[in-house]
């Protein structure tokens, strides 16, 4: 029986990623700050399937501690889902505060690639599997996207690089870039405001944390010696932005 490591794994796709694999007969460990849906999520998928692992993703003692703590069973890592992000606000550069920036930094690039070091050596010597959460943002700019754009594309080169980097390891790595998906991502984006959510997401059927976890579980579940190198997924009703243009006078 194969392990998973879900960071992030308390809502949205993260917790449809653990989902979906200890349906489809995975361990998985979860991650996360909140520690009641962690433990309520063990519950609900069994202790033979789920364990919970709280912690906040930049705190690396905290992390180092908890990955240390685990159960046998658990604790040798075959995929590593890096899930764990966020977006905070939707100001223009000129506007934006650097703290939200700071924010998405620390969480969507430096924990990151911190919690992938930690792991590499293990998921190496299994000939294991990275999956990484990028984003359509990582391609396609927009007004008020500016640093949270920019994480997601470093994810989206930094899943490239090591993909050349581990050639011959016999670890798969995969950028997987969802457009729209409606979880509590735009709720935090926004502040806490859920109508600001559910306005931007009201007549577009988006897709949803399931959609992107059985896309997860199913590059995951590939045969070794296949690897998908970026996905980029969206909602029908979503699509390419035109150029923006302003005009003078």
């Amino acid at each position: 029986m194969k392990t998973v490591l879900v960071t992030g794994a308390t809502s949205g796709i993260g917790e449809a990623c653990a989902r979906a694999f200890a349906a489809a007969g995975w361990r998985v460990v979860g991650t996360g700050r909140r520690a009641e849906r962690l433990h309520a999520l063990a519950e609900a998928l069994g202790p033979d399937r789920f364990q919970p692992c709280v912690f906040d993703v930049r705190d690396e003692a905290a992390r180092d501690a908890a990955l240390a703590g685990l159960p046998a069973d658990f604790a040798q890592i075959d995929c590593l889902v890096n899930n764990a992000g966020l977006a905070l606000g939707a100001a223009p550069a000129q506007q934006a505060e650097l703290a939200n920036w700071m924010t998405m930094i620390d969480t969507n690039v430096v924990a990151l690639v911190s919690l992938t070091h930690r792991l590499l050596p293990g998921l190496i010597a299994r000939k294991g599997s990275i999956v990484m959460l990028s984003s359509v943002a990582a391609t396609y700019p927009y007004t008020g996207g500016n640093v949270y754009g920019g994480t997601k594309a470093f994810v989206r080169q930094f899943a490239l690089g090591l993909r050349s980097d581990l050639s011959g390891t016999g670890v798969r790595v995969t950028s997987i870039e969802p457009g729209m998906v409606e979880t509590e991502f735009t709720v935090v984006r926004n502040g806490g405001d859920q109508q600001a959510s559910d306005s931007f997401y009201a007549g577009v059927n988006p897709l949803t944390g399931g959609d992107i976890a059985e896309t997860v579980l199913w590059v995951a579940s590939l045969p070794a010696h296949v690897n998908i190198n970026t996905l980029e997924v969206m909602p029908v009703n979503q699509s390419f932005a035109g150029f923006q243009i302003a005009r003078e006078g």
